[in-house]
């Protein structure tokens, strides 16, 4: 299981640096339009949607190399019993926090799906399509966060050190 959930948040990471590539290309695209003469609908917008994926995808594996910002000031002048628990809270707090996300991005993806609904922009994209890197961003999220939260409970949870904070200026 251990290895399937890794290769999904490593999977997940591709994913983004795919939309990243992605979202350079449109940027280009429209760059090269404006100097040789020609445009491309939709470049704007899809350079949007390429930025979104890209951020959405890269969730859940910048959270499991330590990297989304914590404030652990507190967490250090702390006893370790404290600590556990207070990190237990934060967990199950994230949980319930990317599950409601998750849940409203799957079905935002879904209600734009049955209604039609496209962009107001002169591409007329279908808006379900874009929405589904939003929905299965935070859905890799909640579940990298279930992932933190039972090894945390189980004690076996692996934390990244980083010592960034002690690179002040």
């Amino acid at each position: 299981m251990r290895n399937a959930l890794d290769k999904l948040y490593l999977g997940s990471a591709w994913i983004a640096a795919g939309f990243m590539i992605l979202l350079l290309v449109m940027v280009l695209l429209s760059i090269l339009g404006r100097q040789f003469g020609f445009h491309v609908r939709g470049t704007d917008a899809y350079a949007g949607y390429m930025m979104a994926g890209a951020g959405f995808f890269a969730l859940a594996h910048t959270l499991k190399r330590g990297e989304h910002i914590r404030v652990t000031l507190l967490l250090q002048a702390l006893k370790p019993a404290m600590k556990r628990r207070l990190e237990i809270f934060a967990l199950a707090s994230a949980v319930l926090l990317s599950g409601l996300l998750a849940w409203f991005s799957v079905s935002l993806a879904w209600q734009s799906y049955t209604i039609h609904d496209i962009s107001t922009g002169n591409d007329a994209t279908p808006l379900w399509i874009p929405q589904i890197s939003m929905a299965l961003g935070t859905l890799i999220l909640f579940i990298a966060f279930v992932d933190d939260l039972i090894s945390e409970l189980r004690g076996v949870r692996k934390t990244v050190a980083t010592d960034e904070s002690l690179h002040n200026e």
